[in-house]
């Protein structure tokens, strides 16, 4: 039996573990400590489209309408300046400015004006005009101001928040980092005694289920073995040794021990090592293989029997000859929990049937009634 190969040690892990709350560590520090650039980066952006408002926008438009009307004398002007109202007159009506800025209702009521005026291609005087425009221009001046210090406030109020939970992230990360190292530690200690009682375990189960002399499994081997096939189409050969009593009366027992292994061997290669191989007890074998029918079964009956007659072992207590003869017996089922049991004795009878008839040979049972699936 091949001994349960040893893990190797785990400190690795350990460090592994060290590395990554410490890099963890680090990651929270570095957050925590540059939040603050951060955030103002995020918050000031008023030189870029992101950060303007719509009231910014909305005031350009209206002073490039008023630059229009006063310096354009294209034919399209007035179109083009009556269009940049409509745009800044768009941006500018909303809820906002309209709840919390007292110029917007009146500056929209000049717009909506001077937009119906410029509608009929009449252009109002630059003093008019002026006067329509700039108290627009200058109540989305004044939103941009107060927004632009709300804004500032908001970012201040984050800012100073999150300086104050920094400590906090702090404590915390190097509590969790300490309780990390712990927690490792003690799932490396149990892994080390989990892995080493495992190892135990299929030791124990391993030599369980071999024999001992042979290496091949044991008759609680090929009962799990058969378990674990559900549904399958298995082929049981059941191996006896023809006077294998004499035998070891002839020669000794360390003789027969010797020739029960070669025997294994003779199976296995007769079988083309796709068998798996089992003692039973004594001098009795079983062999377990897939089939789909009969005739893949006889043929292995056939060259197990075939095999130990070619290699003319020796066996000065047979009576009926000068070398080693098996009888075998043969069956095919379908592997169920409720049915190895009558194939067992199916295979039996068979084997039986040949010691009867003589010995050296094989028979395959037929014919036989399984019991029905629970």
């Amino acid at each position: 039996m091949n001994p349960v190969p040893r893990r190797r040690r785990t400190p690795g892990w350990l460090w592994l573990g060290l590395m990554s709350f410490t890099a963890l560590m680090l990651l929270i520090a570095y957050e925590t400590r540059w939040v603050h650039p951060d955030i103002h980066a995020y918050f000031s952006q008023s030189g870029n489209l992101t950060g303007q408002q719509l009231a910014t926008r909305s005031r350009r438009y209206l002073e490039e309408s008023l630059g229009t009307l006063l310096e354009d004398d294209a034919p399209d002007a007035v179109e083009r300046a009556r269009f940049q109202i409509e745009l800044g007159y768009s941006l500018f009506d909303i809820g906002l400015y309209r709840n919390e800025y007292a110029c917007t209702l009146p500056s929209l009521r000049r717009l909506d004006g001077l937009y119906d005026t410029l509608g009929r291609d009449v252009v109002p005087s630059p003093a008019l005009l002026s006067q329509d425009l700039l108290q627009p221009i200058r109540c989305l001046t004044e939103i941009e101001m107060n927004q632009l210090d709300r804004r500032s406030e908001v970012t201040n109020r984050f800012v100073e928040e999150t300086r104050r939970h920094q400590t906090l992230v702090l404590a915390g990360s190097l509590v969790i980092y300490l309780l990390g190292l712990l927690f490792w530690g003690m799932h490396v200690y149990k892994h080390r005694m989990a892995d080493r009682a495992t190892r135990e375990s299929l030791r124990w189960m391993a030599q369980a289920l071999r024999d001992p002399l042979t290496g091949i499994g044991n008759r609680s081997a090929l009962h799990d073995d058969v378990l674990t096939e559900p549904g399958r189409s298995l082929g049981l050969l059941l191996i006896d040794i023809d006077y294998f009593k004499q035998y070891n009366d002839a020669l000794g027992h360390p003789d027969g021990d010797r020739l029960l292994r070669e025997l294994v061997a003779l199976i296995d290669r007769a079988l083309g090592g796709s068998a798996r191989l089992y003692r039973m007890g004594g001098d009795e074998f079983a062999a377990l293989l897939h089939c789909d029918g009969t005739q893949p079964l006889e043929q292995g009956c056939a060259a197990v029997v075939e095999a130990v007659r070619g290699a003319a072992l020796p066996h000065p207590g047979h009576p009926a000859g000068a070398h080693v003869t098996l009888s075998v017996g043969g069956v095919q089922f379908i592997a169920r929990r409720d049915a190895f049991a009558a194939a067992y004795s199916a295979a039996d009878q068979a084997l039986y049937r040949v010691k009867a008839e003589g010995r050296d040979g094989w028979q395959v049972a037929s014919g036989i009634t399984l019991p029905a699936s629970l």
